[in-house]
């Protein structure tokens, strides 16, 4: 087997046994997007307790691509602090802008180095982002609905 065929492996045991699908409470931050070229959709939440993400849930419909990332994106950044994960996201983004020349860290992205051939089709690319940007989203709102502590210095 040739790591092509590897990774299409890895990419259709994520689509058709995704990990952490299901939208669950609590959460402080949800994005919901869509990709307008071909429908995909995805809604994510974020729950952040004491940095961390302490549970990422989602609920998406679409293709095997924009799926399989969904359940990728969950293995990596579920119950990690949320700067590890805001790297995860920028080392997958910096991949996929890559159009197939990217050297993925494995030791980071994990089963995400499985896109690296998705890279050198843009249509795909937005596919496989669809759940990192809702990711970002998510993020920005949960620390805008963070209270800022009081009695701090300004």
């Amino acid at each position: 087997m040739d790591l092509d065929e590897l990774y299409q492996e890895v990419i259709l045991d994520h689509y058709k046994h995704p990990r952490g699908t299901g939208l669950r409470e609590p959460y402080e931050g949800e994005s919901h997007q869509v990709n307008p070229t071909c429908g995909d959709e995805i809604t994510l939440r974020v729950h952040v307790e004491d940095g961390r993400l302490a549970d990422v849930s989602y609920q998406n419909v679409g293709c095997s691509i924009s799926k399989a990332s969904a359940s990728v994106l969950y293995e990596l950044v579920n119950d990690v602090p949320v700067d590890e994960a805001r790297t995860k996201m920028d080392e997958f983004t910096e991949l996929m802008n890559s159009k197939g020349l990217g050297e993925p860290d494995e030791d980071t992205l994990e089963d995400a180095v499985a896109f690296t051939g998705v890279s050198k089709y843009p249509m795909r690319v937005k596919c496989a982002l669809l759940g990192w940007m809702a990711l970002k989203d998510a993020l920005i709102r949960a620390e805008a609905s963070v209270p800022t502590p009081r009695g701090g210095a300004e």
